[in-house]
C-alpha cells in the first residue's frame, strides 16, 4: 500500500462512518510501517468530503449558537464543534498528502493529529446522538476547508491552519467552557464541558506541531518568524481584527512568543 494513494482515498470518502472506519485502518497500517512512500505521485485538489451529506452555506447563514436550554440549541452548538473536528481530520490528512519529501516526523505528526481529531469527532457526534441529532443535520460552512485551498505552500499552511485557525480554537474553547458552566445542572452541558476539556488539552500539541513546522519552514527560507506569520495571516484574511480574548497560557505552551500574543491582543496583556 502506498501512503499518498491511501490518503487520496480517505480525502474523497463521502460517508463519514466509512471515512472514520477506513481512517483507523490506515493509521494502524502507518504505525505498523506497512505503507511505502512515492513522493513523485501527482498532487490533486479535492472538494470538501462532507458536502454530500451536509448542507453547506455561507458562514453568516449558519444557525446562531445561542443558549443551551433546548435540544435544538444544544445540537446547534455541538454540531458546530463536531463540524470543526471533522474538518480537522481532513486538514491533517491533507497536510500529510500535499507536502512531499518531508522528514518522516512531519508525517508522523499529522497522522497523530488526525487520530486525535477522529476521537474528538466521535465524542461529539455521540453527544449529538444523545440529543436526537447526527452530523449533517444542521447547516455548516466551508471556511476551514477553504483555508486549505488558499494555502498550497508549507509555510502558509502551517501559519494558517494550526497557528491561526487551531490557535483561535484555543481561545474560543476556553470561552465556551465558561459559558456552559451556567448550565451546571444539565447533564449534556457537563458532558460537553468534559469533551471540550479533553479537546483543549490535546489541541495545544496540535498547534505546537504546526508551530514547529512553521518555524522549520521559516528557517529553510531564511525568514523571520513573527514578521512572516503576520504577513501571511494578513494576506489570507484581510483586515484581521485584534482579539478581545486570548488563552495566553495555552498559546505560550503551543509555541507563541509573548510578542506575537501582544500583537494579537486588542487590549494590553501580560505574559
Amino acid at each position: 500500500m502506498e501512503f499518498f494513494c491511501e490518503l487520496e482515498k480517505l480525502l474523497t470518502i463521502q460517508n463519514y462512518k466509512d471515512k472514520i472506519s477506513q481512517s483507523k485502518k490506515f493509521i494502524n497500517n502507518f504505525k505498523e510501517k506497512k505503507l511505502n512512500f512515492n513522493h513523485n505521485l501527482e498532487i490533486l485538489d479535492f472538494p470538501p468530503s462532507y458536502e454530500s451529506f451536509c448542507k453547506v452555506v455561507k458562514p453568516q447563514k449558519v444557525p446562531r449558537r445561542r443558549g443551551f436550554e433546548t435540544d435544538l440549541k444544544k445540537a446547534t452548538l455541538i454540531h458546530a464543534i463536531t463540524h470543526i473536528e471533522y474538518s480537522a481530520i481532513d486538514l491533517a490528512f491533507d497536510a500529510s498528502y500535499r507536502f512531499r519529501n518531508m522528514p518522516i516526523e512531519f508525517y508522523e505528526d499529522w497522522i497523530e493529529v488526525a487520530e486525535d481529531e477522529i476521537r474528538h469527532f466521535e465524542m461529539l457526534n455521540s453527544l449529538l446522538n444523545e440529543v436526537g441529532y447526527k452530523y449533517g443535520d444542521i447547516e455548516v460552512h466551508n471556511s476551514l476547508w477553504e483555508a486549505s485551498q488558499k494555502t498550497k505552500t508549507l509555510i502558509e499552511r502551517m501559519a494558517i491552519v494550526p497557528r491561526w485557525l487551531e490557535a483561535n480554537g484555543l481561545d474560543a474553547n476556553e470561552q465556551i467552557i465558561e459559558k456552559l458552566k451556567n448550565y451546571k445542572n444539565d447533564k449534556i452541558a457537563l458532558k460537553l464541558i468534559d469533551a471540550l476539556n479533553v479537546i483543549l488539552e490535546e489541541e495545544i500539541p496540535h498547534v505546537s506541531k504546526g508551530d514547529k513546522w512553521f518555524k522549520w519552514a521559516c528557517e529553510k527560507e531564511n525568514k523571520e518568524v513573527e514578521k512572516t506569520y503576520f504577513e501571511i495571516v494578513n494576506k489570507i484574511y484581510q483586515n484581521v481584527s485584534k482579539k478581545a480574548h486570548i488563552n495566553i497560557e495555552a498559546r505560550k505552551e503551543a509555541g507563541f512568543s509573548c510578542s506575537e500574543i501582544k500583537n494579537l491582543a486588542r487590549n494590553e496583556v501580560k505574559c
